[in-house]
């Protein structure tokens, strides 16, 4: 697993990768993202390549180019098994350049589908995709065929099998460690202490806020589970209801004796916050929040819940009130093994440029805001 976590920070870097596998150990493919593409890679690609460049996408980026059907609803690929997922290969022809390669993975441009040279992603191209996600990169790379022996004469380009990348992506358990711990007085709450706990792959950093003293605690314990937005939790964003949902959590825990915030490194609803704001700009030309993420390659929604749960344990804290609105937070704490004995909603602010995103976490996601709908709308 350590040669398929070197090829994701390679990935991350801009550099090209060895990915091995498929029917024989021989076939390998070198491969790059396509998010910070340089004309530098594609030239390396190109002098490697014994084909011509190809295009991998994610099959929710394929139906958002008109080229598959729609994949089910909320359908987050799973890359674990090695099989054919749906995702699309498409040959480059001619001398194609970085910003043409960009231009036809990122956003809602459609090609003509009978001048493209279009296959079924191959086992290692969906390797590379897996990669890119796992990296919070945008789900697209660029490959070419190697040699029949598979061989890269450049040695520094790191090698990894598919069954390694399948390895790293099927390591569904997320482990956190104790990091450290110190008190942060709040406006909202002075008696409050944040714990850090790193991810063992040491990637992710997530925080839990501790409200008011233990053994005032109420009983159950009141949680929220809080993915970070920038946007929204520091900068006030209207386009989201995050930083309200945020502050007013802290507020219901004052006001109760304590608390606990998860506050999770889950940018973007898992895509990252470079990708979030590519989907605001495709949320400008009309699309909602849902589409404009499978637009760009991912699912739905790319959280998981793994970490609080593992937070929750490391706190001894086993039963609690939600304060949440989404029903996957409950259905995901109560498969971990923690007593959600009770759900408390917690509510921002309409405006204008929020209204779509939460109709879309209405209607798309089934998240229980019917009541926030049918509140008074700011700055009419």
């Amino acid at each position: 697993m350590r040669d398929a976590e070197r090829g994701l920070f390679d990935l991350r870097r801009g550099r090209p990768i060895r990915v091995t596998g498929g029917q024989t150990s021989d076939e390998a493919v070198l491969l790059a993202a396509v998010e910070g593409l340089t004309h530098g890679t594609l030239q390396q690609l190109r002098g490697h390549g014994r084909r011509p460049v190809r295009l991998a996408v994610t099959q929710h980026r394929a139906h958002a180019m008109g080229l598959t059907p729609a994949p089910p609803m909320g359908q987050t690929p799973d890359r674990t098994s090695g099989v054919h997922t749906g995702d699309v290969s498409l040959g480059l022809r001619g001398e194609t350049t970085p910003d043409a390669v960009w231009n036809l993975s990122s956003g809602l441009n459609r090609p003509d589908r009978a001048s493209l040279d279009m296959g079924a992603a191959a086992i290692q191209e969906i390797g590379g995709l897996t990669l890119a996600r796992l990296g919070q990169l945008l789900p697209v790379v660029v490959s070419v065929a190697l040699g029949e022996d598979g061989a890269c004469a450049d040695e520094a380009i790191s090698t990894v099998t598919t069954e390694q990348i399948q390895e790293l992506a099927a390591n569904n358990r997320v482990e956190v460690t104790y990091v450290s711990d110190g008190p942060v007085p709040l406006e909202e709450a002075e008696e409050a202490r944040f714990v850090c706990f790193r991810e063992a792959n040491g990637i992710l950093e997530h925080v839990a806020i501790l409200i008011g003293v233990r053994e005032d605690w109420p009983e159950p314990v009141p949680v929220r589970l809080h993915s970070a937005c920038l946007t929204g939790d520091l900068f006030g964003s209207l386009r989201c209801d995050c930083g309200q949902q945020l502050r007013g959590s802290l507020r219901v825990f004052a006001a109760r004796g304590g608390g606990v915030l998860l506050y999770l490194a889950q940018e973007g609803r898992g895509i990252g916050l470079g990708n979030k704001l590519r989907a605001y700009t495709l949320q400008q030309q009309g699309l909602d929040t849902v589409d404009a993420d499978c637009t760009l390659g991912f699912g739905s929604d790319e959280r998981r819940y793994d970490a609080a749960v593992e937070m929750l344990g490391h706190l001894q804290i086993n039963r609690i009130q939600l304060l949440t609105n989404n029903p996957e937070k409950v259905r995901a704490l109560q498969a971990g093994g923690i007593d959600v004995a009770d759900r408390q909603p917690l509510y921002g602010t309409l405006n204008r440029h929020n209204l779509l995103y939460v109709k879309a976490k209405v209607d798309r996601a089934g998240h229980w805001l019917t009541d926030m709908l049918s509140g008074p709308m700011r700055g009419k």
